[in-house]
């Protein structure tokens, strides 16, 4: 019992430090953060502790206000903070791979399966809606790197849906803050076993391209690779 008791108050400051500088991260981007929420709060118990004396009952209603309105607090402190990390991450290079890895139980990710030398980058995310592909980069630019691991996807794995998203603010672009909510508004369309075999498909041809020995160069023309996996001796 005492274990769980220090264990707890060891978890305590951590939790306060993480809040703490949650807030000084969204009050960077939101200078009004600590005004909206002691209103919030305020307004919230007000209202319920006038209820309370109308009625006849300013403690009951009193308490209750008050949780209330710690609740509604931090409901809105949690939307402007996520708010403001999305603001922050909006146009930075891998921030959609950083949504993609929170986007819920149910969904793997790969990070980077495309890239191009002007670092455009293409992620992948496998779930029941079946593959994902995730562009970030210049909207004119990507589009060939999704056609391009489109037309791998469908070759590896035909019977699998695949979606393709540019993430961006222009016209026909999904914005990083609602990129988690159009994925999982996808129609799940795969059963669990059919998301793992898609998954091993394509972590298996992962790990054949990785390991194929390629030439430095140009390739001879003529020129066929060894059988038996063409391994370096």
């Amino acid at each position: 019992m005492a274990r769980s008791d220090s264990a707890a108050d060891a978890a305590n400051p951590g939790r306060l430090k993480q809040i703490a500088l949650t807030f000084k991260m969204t009050h960077k981007a939101d200078k009004t953060i600590g005004f909206v929420l002691a209103g919030v709060f305020l307004i919230t118990f007000g209202v319920f502790l006038a209820i309370g004396f109308l009625i006849g009952h300013p403690v009951y209603l009193g308490i209750l206000g008050f949780l209330l309105a710690f609740l509604a607090t931090a409901i809105v402190f949690g939307r402007r903070a996520e708010r403001a990390a999305f603001g922050q991450m909006e146009g930075q290079p891998g921030a959609a791979a950083a949504v993609l890895d929170n986007i819920g139980r149910g969904w793997t990710t790969t990070p980077a399966v495309a890239m191009n030398r002007s670092q455009d980058v293409v992620h992948r995310a496998v779930g029941k809606a079946g593959i994902v592909l995730v562009a970030e980069g210049n909207p004119n630019r990507v589009k060939s790197l999704l056609a391009a691991e489109k037309k791998k996807m469908n070759r590896i794995v035909a019977d699998v849906p695949v979606h393709d998203v540019i993430v961006g603010t222009g016209e026909g672009q999904v914005a990083l803050k609602k990129l988690r909510t159009t994925l999982l508004k996808y129609p799940r369309v795969l059963a669990g076993p059919q998301v793992t075999a898609t998954n091993d498909r394509l972590r298996a041809m992962g790990d054949l391209m990785s390991n194929m020995p390629l030439p430095k160069g140009p390739m001879p023309k003529g020129m066929r690779l060894p059988k038996g996996g063409g391994k370096a001796r």
